[in-house]
Formats: structure tokens, C-alpha cells, sequence
């Protein structure tokens, strides 16, 4: 699968800074105990939200609330790759749950979900919209039927309330990103005090002018602390200071990826295990190499990403770089193939290695010529500067660039177009999309080669912080000109 640029690729007026990703390994959760009840009858809940992992037989938690020590709770979530609201309270119990499925880890979607009990027409107490569109006629009760009449669900109850977890039981873990996430006690809000649709009808965010009640609040995720206050990943800046705490997030899980700036992600394959919002990779395997491309794929501007080797051991580690047509693109990869090899993808010829431009212990171009570098290291930074205007790349370590001879390459060489590391000299690629790209081997059984690929989004911590000149957090400064991969940059140089 090629993804697309996501749900809201094209930004308003109202810009979103910062999301937080969660990563379900973690058992990252916000967690808060109202002082006192609020309004259980009527409220609404909204969010942005970007998918991590892909449970297609589990369940993943935007909000919950019930008793910890109990059985009972309330939970807005993920399951088999749908939505749905479940209520398991004794009497009532119900689980109402959409028909369509939810699988574009490339895609941001805003989801608004509002309860009014107090409805004399059962269909109307509890609906779902899906950027901006009611979805609620597409849904289903698969137990019970809707709420009884003046019914109390356990959200704005005085009992706990996590977002990206299972509150009574702490797991059904989140995997991903959210963003702009609100709840409003006492009020049952329309989409449109979200979000709207632009010129393109894209559905984008809309700053919230209205009120939340007692117990609600909003998550804006700005604030880089872990602390339980105002300057916490859990601050609430509505002004009712309902702040929540935090459990296994960190600085790094504040991120610029958002409904308003999309940044490319890596997309999931079957033998490749993805984690922290799909930047980060391992493989499953050994005796074969295993790759994963990202979510866009370019044909013009300048580039810049850099991938972490965040393990290496063995005799084959960590390779990442560039390939083309992910369309044939697999998740099998041998080293011995023939012409009809699935990565064999940009001319009849086949190569020792495939086609592509990767770097592990050797710089493997598979274009003209090959030159030898040394292997790699945990905890190396290995560094893409791509010209998909010139059909060039230069391949850095440790901010180093180099050359086709592993000559060492200054970055004014870099922004004037010189002395690339390789050059795409071929008119048989002209034209073709190239994507970012991470390939693993573990041939030694342990499991443990890891790379982290940085778009601009790291997983891991910067030590120096440095952006492409407006976006982007990245260890090492990228080259003039060259840019983070996010839709406001493609569409500005793209």
C-alpha cells in the first residue's frame, strides 16, 4: 500500500502545534480523578488522531472512565480497526460501533463523539462524526441498544479517566498520535465548533471559542514537562486546570506531527514490527532482509531525513535510504534473486542488491558504481540529503557527508549540488517516485537491529535541535534548501 497525504493535507487558518504519540508497548496513558461528578447525562468529546499500529483483532482506548479497583467503565476506542463507544455497567450494557474501518496510518481524522441521554428519541443520545460527517447511521448496537432514557454513562464521573487507556483495567493501550483533544461537560456540541471544510472540502481544525463545563478540559499538548500541572504533557488549558497525569511519556512523544502539518511515518508491513507512531522499526526475521517505505513518496523539491542505527549487532545490521516504486514493493527480500525479483522495479537488470540507494556497511547505490564505507554503529545518525530535482543524493554519518569515494563533503558542497554521493544519471528514472526507506537484518536470532527514522518527527532525543528553517527537529542541521517531509513544506517546494 502507497499512502496517501491524509485526511487533512491542506491547512486553514487555525494551526495545530504539537500532538502526542502515544506507543501502545509503553502502556502510555494520561490519567485524572475528577474531584466531584459532573454532567454524565450530556457531553462531548473530540479529538484529532493519527493510527499507529493496526489491531485488526484488538482495542485501543481514546478515552475512559470508571473505577479502578471495578469491572464498570465507559471507553471511546478502537476495535478490529473500527470505533466505537462501549458502556459496561451491569444494566445498561451496550457497545455501539461503526461499520467502516479505519486503516490509514498515513491519514490525520477527526473524530467527535457526543452523549445527551436526556433525548426522548433513543437514536439521538449518542452520535459519532468522522471529519465533520455524521457516521452515526452507519453504526450498529453489536450488544445491548442505546442508553436509557436520563441514563448515566461513567464519563464526568468522580472516578478515574484516562485518555489512551482502559481506565478500570490500565491497558487497551492507544498506538499513535492525537491532537486538539476536548471534552465539554454539560453540552452537546456540533462538529462545526471543531472544525470545517476549506475551499477543497478538507475537513480542518477550527479553533473552540465555546465553554467545558466542570469537569472538562482540553489537551493542547504543548507543554514538554511530565508533571501533573500546568507545564505537563497533561496540562489542561481550557482554564479549569483539569490537569492529568502522565505515565511512560516523555519530552521526545511531543511532537510537530499534526492535523495541520502532516509528517511522513513509515508504513506497516507484515514482518516488520513498527513502534512510537511508526518511526521506529524491527524486524521479525532472520535470514532475510525486511524493509519498510514511508508514507510519501516524492518526484521533485529537496529533502532532508536522517535515520538512527538504535542497535546493531551481527554481521548484518541496518540499511536505509531510497527506493522506488513501493507498488511492488515487498516485504521479502533475498539478495539472490533473479530479473523477476519484486524490488527489480527500475530497469530489466538485476543487481546484487536490489534497487535502491541504502546505506549499512557499505554505500550500495545499484545505480553505476559501489564504493565501500565502514559499518555502522549503535547509536549512529546515517543522513539523506535527496535532490529529486537533479537526481542526486548525499549520504552522511555522524554529520559527515561524503562522496561517491567516501571523500569527505562540505555542506556548502551539498546546497550547491556538488559532489554527490550518487547520482541518477539514468533516463530510465526520470519521473519515477522515490520513497525513504529502512531495511533490517537479524541474522543472529536476538532480535535486537533497530533503526529510528526522523522525517522531522523524532522518536528519539536530540541532542542539539535543528530545524529545516521553520520546521522539523532533527540532530543534525539539514543542508540549505533542503527540507523536512511534511504537507507544509511539500506544499510549498514539492
Amino acid at each position: 500500500m502507497v499512502a496517501v497525504l491524509g485526511a487533512n493535507s491542506v491547512s486553514g487558518v487555525y494551526e495545530v502545534s504539537n500532538s502526542l504519540r502515544f506507543n501502545d508497548d509503553d502502556s502510555a496513558r494520561l490519567s485524572r480523578t475528577p474531584s466531584s461528578e459532573g454532567n454524565r447525562k450530556t457531553w462531548s468529546y473530540s479529538t484529532w488522531f493519527k493510527r499507529g499500529n493496526l489491531k485488526s483483532s484488538g482495542t485501543m482506548n481514546f478515552i475512559s472512565a470508571g473505577a479502578q479497583s471495578g469491572t464498570n467503565g465507559t471507553g471511546i476506542q478502537t476495535n478490529n480497526d473500527t470505533i466505537r463507544i462501549i458502556h459496561d455497567d451491569g444494566t445498561p450494557f451496550f457497545t455501539f460501533q461503526s461499520s467502516q474501518v479505519l486503516r490509514d496510518v498515513s491519514a490525520w481524522y477527526h473524530l467527535l463523539v457526543t452523549c445527551d441521554t436526556t433525548d426522548a428519541t433513543a437514536s439521538e443520545r449518542i452520535k459519532f462524526y468522522l471529519n465533520g460527517n455524521n457516521i452515526t447511521s452507519d453504526m450498529s448496537y453489536t450488544n445491548g441498544s442505546a442508553p436509557s432514557q436520563n441514563s448515566n454513562l461513567r464519563i464526568n464521573d468522580d472516578e478515574g479517566h484516562n485518555i489512551g487507556a482502559r481506565s478500570h483495567h490500565n491497558d487497551n493501550f492507544f498506538d499513535g498520535y492525537m491532537a486538539e483533544t476536548h471534552l465539554i461537560d454539560g453540552t452537546v456540541k456540533a462538529p462545526t465548533d471543531f472544525g470545517e471544510f476549506d475551499d477543497n472540502g478538507v475537513w480542518i481544525p477550527k479553533q473552540y471559542t465555546g465553554t467545558y463545563g466542570t469537569n472538562g478540559f482540553f489537551l493542547e499538548f504543548q507543554q514538554t514537562g511530565t508533571s501533573q500541572n500546568s507545564s505537563g504533557i497533561g496540562a489542561d488549558t481550557s482554564g479549569n486546570d483539569n490537569h492529568f497525569a502522565v505515565t511512560n511519556l516523555a519530552a521526545t512523544d511531543v511532537t510537530e506531527d499534526t492535523c495541520t502539518n502532516n509528517f511522513a511515518t513509515l508504513v506497516p508491513t507484515l514482518n516488520m514490527t513498527l513502534s512510537e507512531g511508526n518511526v521506529k522499526a524491527m524486524t521479525s526475521r532472520t535470514s532475510y532482509w525486511d524493509g519498510v517505505h514511508a508514507s510519501i513518496g516524492l518526484t521533485s523539491g529537496k529533502w532532508y531525513f536522517e535515520t538512527k542505527v538504535s542497535n546493531a549487532s551481527g554481521t548484518f545490521r541496518v540499511k536505509s535510504g531510497i527506493v522506488g516504486n513501493p507498488e511492488t514493493f515487498t516485504i521479502l527480500y533475498n539478495g539472490q534473486g533473479t530479473s523477476a525479483d519484486p524490488l527489480d522495479v527500475l530497469s530489466n537488470t538485476y543487481p546484487s542488491y536490489g534497487k535502491g540507494v541504502w546505506l549499512s556497511h557499505w554505500y550500495d547505490q545499484n545505480y553505476d558504481t559501489s564504493s565501500t564505507a565502514s559499518a555502522q554503529s549503535s547509536g549512529d545518525i546515517l543522513q539523506f540529503a535527496l535532490d529529486m530535482d537533479n537526481y542526486k543524493m548525499w549520504i552522511g554519518v555522524n554529520g559527515q557527508f561524503k562522496d561517491n569515494s567516501n571523500n569527505n563533503v562540505s555542506y556548502s558542497d551539498v546546497a550547491s549540488g556538488s559532489s554527490a554521493t550518487v547520482t541518477i544519471a539514468s533516463a530510465a528514472y526520470t519521473g519515477k517516485t522515490f520513497f525513504p526507506d529502512v531495511w533490517l537484518r537479524d541474522d543472529d536470532g536476538s532480535f535486537d537491529n533497530v533503526a529510528e527514522i526522523n522525517f522531522g518527527n523524532p522518536s528519539f532525543s536530540i541532542s542539539s535541535g535543528n530545524t529545516d528553517g521553520k520546521y522539523g527537529n532533527f540532530e543534525y542541521a539539514p543542508p540549505s534548501g533542503y527540507y523536512a517531509l511534511c504537507t507544509k513544506r511539500l506544499a510549498e517546494f514539492g
